[in-house]
């Protein structure tokens, strides 16, 4: 069996569960409770900003100065995979970066869109509770996106990404891996 080291730490892993689970109960009860839909949004957003900090101050492979790359790089590494040469990272790899930051930035812009609508100011303001929904809606894309990308990676690279997110864990890296 392959040596193991732990890449995931405990808070970004339960950070990770936590933002599917609100994401999923703000999805699940968007028309039917809005109070519940509500407390899953201010959850995610709580969460997010959680993410922030511990991006800044967390340990290694949760910073952002980690796995954040400049966009040449990003796509290159996506070249390389269309290719079929891309690396192997121990932490993030540039594209599971990127999604990172789209899924970051449009689930903020969807709870920002929702508390906005619970304010007097922006109550009944089409142009708010459209963004809203197609921020949510592009939520939903973007998660599929993610779940693929996350099947691509496990298979190309022979290990369990999501097993990984669960117990932390992840091969280590040999002379070819970036660590």
């Amino acid at each position: 069996m392959d040596r193991m080291v732990k890449v995931w730490d405990p808070l970004v892993r339960l950070f990770h569960w936590s933002l599917v689970v609100s994401f999923a109960v703000a999805w699940l009860t968007a028309e039917a409770w809005d109070g519940l839909h509500e407390l899953a949004g201010y959850a995610a957003a709580a969460l997010i900003g959680f993410r922030l900090f511990w991006g800044l101050v967390g340990p290694r492979y949760a910073r952002f100065t980690q796995f954040v790359r400049m966009p040449r790089a990003t796509l290159g590494y996506i070249r390389s995979s269309l290719r079929g040469g891309e690396p192997r990272y121990v932490g993030h790899n540039p594209a599971g970066a990127l999604m990172i930051l789209g899924l970051t930035l449009v689930l903020a812009g969807t709870a920002l869109t929702g508390w906005m609508y619970t304010l007097d100011a922006f109550w009944g303001v089409e142009w708010v509770e459209e963004t809203h929904e197609f921020l949510a809606n592009l939520m939903l894309i973007l998660v599929g996106l993610h779940i693929a990308g996350v099947g691509f990676a496990s298979l190309r690279h022979k290990e369990n990404l999501v097993r990984s997110m669960i117990n932390g864990l992840k091969r280590a890296p040999i002379t070819s891996d970036i660590a």
